[in-house]
């Protein structure tokens, strides 16, 4: 389920002489495998982790992988079994994972945006020229969620709709899954859609942004016509069931990388993220809720 292209960052870090006094679990572990839920295309992500990815190599003494998965679902099931040890989540990805693996997953941080705030919005686009002002206005038009763990890009939107009285299914002429937010973006601009949920965290900093800063899209060609309330922040999480002194060293790494690897840290968030702030799985409550909300709806009868 992995896409072709991923990368074994530092690759000579199996030559790194493990720091003094390094405990046992080096030994029983000389790979340590981060993977990310695709909010873009693997070459964006691999350009902006691969820096981070060497930097934490050096600073755990083992060589550290990235791997980029196809879809969401991958990156729960990599973790579910084994396969991967730290992941990016998004908070609905996140506590679908603490179900599926049975809370064999544990976030310890999130970043906080270029505002200094923890966490994010879901946005509703639509193109420039749409005559459209709000959600009520796309009747019989087709919306491009982003995949069905995806909090902004599926389950806030489905929460907010439900609460506004509208079906989805019923509503829009077609409901479409683009993969990834880059994707929902693109799907808009290419007239598959007439509206896309997307993340957002400031006007700095979304993933509109991010594509336009690289030429992709032009940050004027869509506008926003919902925004949902504060969703918090994804987290970085680890399997719950590592050594404790591995998860310590890791945990320590990344806390320890806006300052100790500040370039290649800044690099992962295009310079807008401000640092890192701790979180625990009871910070998640809200979303796992949500996903049971979300859940509920799938399971009634058409």
């Amino acid at each position: 389920m992995w896409t072709r292209r991923f990368i074994l960052t530092a690759a000579a870090a199996t030559l790194l002489a493990a720091p003094a006094g390094a405990s046992d679990w080096r030994a029983q572990y000389p790979e340590v495998v981060f993977s990310i839920i695709p909010s873009e295309n693997a070459g964006g992500v691999l350009n902006r982790y691969e820096p981070l990815m060497q930097h934490l190599s050096t600073v755990l003494g083992v060589k550290v992988t990235l791997r980029v998965a196809n879809d969401y679902a991958a990156v729960i099931e990599a973790m579910r079994s084994g396969q991967v040890h730290v992941a990016h989540f998004g908070p609905s990805a996140y506590a679908r994972a603490y179900q599926v693996t049975n809370g064999d997953v544990e976030p310890f941080a999130t970043a906080m945006n270029s505002a200094g705030a923890v966490g994010y919005y879901s946005v509703l686009y639509v193109r420039a020229d749409d005559k459209a002002q709000s959600i009520q206005d796309l009747k019989g038009k087709n919306l491009c969620l982003v995949d069905p763990n995806s909090t902004s890009g599926n389950n806030v939107p489905r929460f907010a709709m439900d609460k506004m009285g509208i079906d989805p299914d019923a509503f829009f002429g077609k409901l479409l899954y683009s993969g990834s937010h880059e994707n929902a973006v693109t799907a808009l601009l290419q007239g598959t859609c007439d509206a896309a949920f997307n993340w957002w965290n400031t006007e700095k900093e979304s993933n509109l942004l991010r594509m336009a800063a690289r030429g992709a899209v032009k940050a004027d060609s869509v506008r926003i016509i919902m925004k949902s309330d504060l969703i918090p922040g994804s987290p970085t999480t680890l399997k719950r069931s590592l050594p404790e002194a591995m998860k310590a060293d890791i945990k320590r790494a990344f806390l320890e990388a806006p300052v100790k690897g500040r370039e290649a840290w800044l690099r992962i968030s295009d310079g807008n993220a401000t640092g890192y702030h701790e979180v625990k799985h009871e910070d998640y409550q809200v979303i796992i809720d949500l996903n049971r909300f979300v859940d509920r709806l799938r399971r009634k009868p058409s």
